[in-house]
């Protein structure tokens, strides 16, 4: 059974009806879908399926906003990649590298990351290394790829006779033949890497300003990148970029989704949000305003108080510390009302009403004055037991008991209770 033969038929159709309206379907569009891992195998099928309904499958990177804030700044030293056609297939990759000239580098202040100093020096530094990697076309991926191949076989196969423990049934000549096509199915699969750093840029820096440092998105992308080298299957026919800028993408936006918030949403829940913040821009488009979250529930088939809370996730969390208008002498934390804080007509009245029972019991004596006081909660704001105070005195909880009956009906009296009656009253 085919993987779109899996998928449930309601939903199927309604990416196919999306596709003949607009003529093509992103990769994004048909394996959130389909909900399988990008393949060769994949790829070939979807294609097939696409194109008797006379429907594009546009290979182009398209970067999900989940936020509205993008850098200000955009460092030109490579250029966005640009999408080519080759045999018949687009595959959105930088043909071309853009080579700056040395002016520009001089004069060029920061990265569009906003990395300064250090790091963007760093990111300077990283650009200029791979710009001295000579780019490949398709005939030389084809041969990379079948020394990569070739390479795995020849490690498999060693693996094998290690396993069995019959390393004796290759000859000497055998084994140095196969660790040298090994090797140098290692040094292919670096060649066909670096060949392909500039499209890790390319695509990393239309995520910058996502809370993550440029050379950070790099890093994820490549990781992305060898994940790509590693399962590329040249048979099929498909240009390296075609496949490598999905998984690069992939794992970009993974990286994001684990690292650059401060409370981590989970991935499933950011292609989510990412998926209504894609059709929250399409129906602005469509209505010429901004839809409500009814229509935009209908849109993506979810229940309006479920479009509520992940529009309430997508939200970037703030810092109450962050500094409120030009000056820094005022932050968030000064405009956020504190709901379960008194009136200060209230704590006026506290205060004034600790100084009355004070002075009220001033007028005992002080073991009465200190038995109060435990059993009141009025030294600690614990309230003590009988037993409790009974130990701290050296007495019987029933002596206690007297002490404190005692003592309350001296309070009671009219002379020092009328100074306490107003704090009952109100």
């Amino acid at each position: 059974m085919s993987i779109i033969e899996q998928v449930e038929a309601t939903e199927w159709r309604g990416v196919i009806d999306e596709g003949r309206r607009r003529g093509s379907l992103t990769l994004d569009e048909v394996l959130s879908v389909l909900g399988v891992e990008l393949t060769i195998d994949v790829l070939t099928e979807v294609e097939a399926a696409l194109q008797p309904e006379g429907i594009r499958l546009d290979v182009e990177v398209h970067p999900d906003h989940t936020s509205d804030h993008t850098p200000d700044h955009r460092d030109r030293s490579v250029e966005p990649a640009e999408e080519v056609t080759v045999g018949g297939r687009s595959s959105g990759v930088i043909e071309r590298p853009h080579r700056p000239s040395r002016a520009k580098q001089r004069t060029r202040s920061k990265s569009s990351s906003g990395e300064s100093g250090g790091s963007g020096d760093s990111v300077r530094l990283y650009l200029s290394e791979i710009g001295q990697v000579s780019l490949i076309d398709g005939a030389e991926e084809v041969s990379l790829a079948k020394r990569i191949e070739a390479g795995l076989e020849a490690d498999q196969r060693l693996a094998e006779v290690a396993t069995e423990g019959s390393q004796d049934a290759l000859g000497r000549e055998q084994r140095v033949a196969l660790e040298r096509t090994r090797r140098d199915g290692e040094q292919a699969k670096s060649a066909l890497t670096q060949a392909n750093l500039r499209l890790v840029v390319s695509i990393a820096k239309r995520y910058a300003g996502r809370g993550m440092a440029l050379l950070d998105l790099v890093q994820e992308g490549n990781l992305g990148l060898m994940r790509a080298v590693e399962k590329f299957d040249y048979t099929k026919g498909f240009k390296f970029s075609t496949y490598a800028t999905w998984w690069i993408r992939q794992a970009i936006t993974r990286a994001i989704a684990d690292q650059a918030r401060t409370i981590r949403i989970p991935v499933h829940m950011v292609e989510s949000i990412n998926k209504i913040h894609r059709y929250q821009r399409q129906l602005i488009q469509e209505l010429e305003r901004e839809p409500t979250v009814e229509e935009l529930a209908d849109k993506v088939d979810l229940t309006p108080t479920r479009v509520r809370e992940i529009l309430r996730m997508s939200q970037d969390p703030l810092s109450l510390d962050s500094p409120v208008g030009d000056e820094a002498d005022t932050s968030l934390a000064d405009f956020i009302p504190d709901a379960g804080a008194d009136a200060p007509a209230d704590l006026a009245a506290k205060q004034m009403l600790g100084e009355a029972l004070v002075e009220a019991l001033g007028d005992l004596d002080e073991r009465e004055r200190a038995v109060v006081r435990l059993r009141f909660g009025l030294e600690d704001g614990t309230i003590h037991t009988l037993e409790d105070v009974g130990r701290t005195f050296g007495v019987t909880r029933e002596r206690i008991r007297q002490i404190e009956s005692k003592t309350l009906a001296k309070l009671r009296n009219p002379n020092r209770s009328d100074r306490l009656r107003d704090y009952l009253e109100n």
